[in-house]
């Protein structure tokens, strides 16, 4: 069967939350921000203002899958303008055959950076579709499940609620890891250091020995200011400390490996298509890959990366893997991933997870766990009505 159409539009996806949170909210020190070094621009500042995209690709007899992706200013004019015109007519079933057609007609502007975003969008769609005409979830067309359900962990994206408060929420909800986020990057020198200990030790001692603690450094560090964290947070036993330098700087990723070969570091949201992930691998960079399945080129890429690990000893957790179907599906499905990432705020201290949903139709964590929906293609639940209520 082939391809009818390929459409894609800006969307909002804000969740329906109707519950209050039980705290309110409180002033900050700010997100940490690869831009420190510049204090005249903060986060509001100098991030883009681009939505969401919903992609729906339909095929002859009507059938229908849905994807989406963020950066909707370049993504949807990619997708309309190029990929559609380009795959329309195209076997809707053939996914390896239409995700190498986009990643190869994109690579004179670079398909490893935007691009990547307008393929996951057509990608996701494509495997929805596919699972829709198959009758079957995707995690079947993907091996069926590797394990019995997905063990998550709770982001603290959001730290307006004050972090103990989140914290808080995330162990009341039944979460037995979870991830903070460093306030201070490299240009603050020891007194951010001193800072990020202060957080890190406050953290520990609130949540016990007995759940898993973690460290975000959203690109903001450098080797020298590294490798004197790493130093620093030793004591409080960090599972991971996570996206600590700009993802291009493969350089500097060499140095801290060999600078702190006993912290456990992990990487790969900001990674684009296959080929950071192999020169990684192959360089033993990182420990933990962490693509977005809806950034890095779909689940066509998200699964080639899974192999790639597999083949180097190393494993995947899926950045923000459980906020939406298409990760839960992957996660479920390749023996790579042991964890699931649950972010966007998870939900403010108070307000149940099933409020937090994006997409109706999505799985929700229960007591840190999280099976996928076993509906045909990813299970959302959402008809064209609905998509054209969230248009933007």
């Amino acid at each position: 069967m082939n391809i009818k159409s390929i459409h894609a539009a800006v969307v909002d996806l804000s969740p329906n939350q109707t519950t209050e949170p039980r705290v309110p909210k409180q002033p900050t020190e700010g997100f940490i921000s690869p831009m420190e070094r510049y204090p005249e621009f903060k986060k509001a500042d100098w991030g883009n203002k681009w939505a969401r995209v919903a992609c729906v690709v339909t095929a002859e007899d009507g059938t229908w899958g849905l994807g989406t992706t963020i950066n909707s200013g370049p993504v949807e004019n990619i997708i309309n303008t190029h990929f559609s015109p380009l795959l329309t007519g195209q076997n809707c079933m053939a996914t390896e055959k239409i995700w190498d057609i986009m990643r190869r007609s994109a690579s004179p502007y670079h398909a490893a950076g935007i691009p990547s975003y307008a393929i996951s969008a057509v990608d996701n769609a494509l495997w929805d579709l596919k699972g829709k005409i198959l009758q079957r979830p995707v995690y079947e067309l993907l091996g069926g499940p590797q394990k019995d359900k997905i063990f998550c962990y709770a982001s603290n994206t959001d730290i307006s609620y004050g972090t103990e408060n989140s914290i808080d929420w995330f162990l009341e909800l039944g979460f037995k890891a979870v991830k903070l986020f460093a306030r201070y990057g490299a240009e603050s020198g020891i007194e951010g250091i001193r800072k990020t200990e202060e957080l890190v030790a406050k953290t520990r001692e609130q949540i016990g020995d007995d759940v898993e603690l973690m460290l975000d450094g959203w690109m903001s560090f450098n080797v020298e200011y590294t490798v004197r964290l790493v130093e620093a947070l030793k004591p409080y036993r960090l599972k991971w400390l996570e996206d600590y330098v700009l993802p291009e700087d493969m350089d500097s990723y060499m140095k801290i490996r060999q600078r702190v070969p006993g912290q456990i570091l992990a990487t790969g949201e900001h990674w684009h298509t296959i080929h950071p992930f192999a020169v990684a691998a192959s360089q033993g960079l990182v420990d933990i890959f962490q693509p977005d399945v809806q950034w890095v080129g779909g689940v066509t890429a998200l699964v080639r990366i899974c192999h790639i690990a597999e083949a180097h000893g190393q494993t995947v957790i899926s950045h923000a893997g459980m906020n939406y179907p298409y990760g839960q599906h992957v996660s479920y499905a390749m023996p790579a991933i042991q964890w699931g990432e649950r972010s966007e705020g998870v939900s403010p201290p108070g307000v149940p997870l099933e409020e937090r949903v994006s997409l109706p139709g999505t799985p929700v964590i229960k007591n840190g766990y999280l099976t996928p929906s076993n509906a045909p293609g990813f299970g959302i639940e959402v008809t064209k009505d609905w998509l054209e209520s969230r248009a933007v």
